[in-house]
This record gives structure tokens, sequence and C-alpha cells, in this order.
């Protein structure tokens, strides 16, 4: 019977209630979440809490954003600025990919 760890860390459970998978379909399972993980990744933001309870921001590059939250609201105050410079420069700016 093919196990998997979940994150509680505690004991492996089985993907199917006590029903043993073949490598076929661990495999097919396997191959199906890396296609959905990859679809999300480049479009997908999401948020968690630290371990430094700060937010950290997924899915904007490699590694994550993490900052405290008086840090973010001072961002958040300020994105009328940013997005005003964005435009003023637009010319000057690379986007993602660009050489």
């Amino acid at each position: 019977m093919l196990y998997w760890s979940c994150e509680c860390g505690k004991r492996k459970h089985s993907r199917r209630k006590g029903k043993a998978l073949t490598l076929q379909q661990e495999l097919e399972l396997l191959r199906a979440e890396n296609v959905k993980l990859k679809a999300g990744s480049s479009k997908d933001l999401s948020m968690k809490i630290s371990e430094k309870r700060a937010l950290s921001v997924y899915g904007l590059g490699r590694f994550p954003v993490t900052l405290y939250k008086e840090q973010w609201r001072r961002l958040i105050a300020f994105a009328k600025e940013i997005e005003k410079f964005l435009n003023e420069n637009d010319a000057l700016l690379k986007t993602k990919g660009e050489e």
C-alpha cells in the first residue's frame, strides 16, 4: 500500500482511506497534481502567516514577500504613488521575462 505524509507529521495516511494504490494510479495522481500546481503558480496569489507572525504573500516570484502588518499598511497607503511612478517611468521599466 502506498502512503503519503500529511502536514500533521504524526502519522502516515493512505491516499484513499485504506485502499491500496497501484504505482500507475499513484503516478497518475502525482502527474495531475503537478499540472494543477504549475497552472496555478503563475496566476494565483496566496497568503500565509509566517513563523515570526508576519504576512507572507506567495506567487509574485520565486520567494514570498514577507512584511509585518504595519509595513503592509504603509505599502498599501503608498499604492497610488507607486502606480503613478510606474506610469511615469513605464518606458524605463522592464516586465518579467524581458531582456
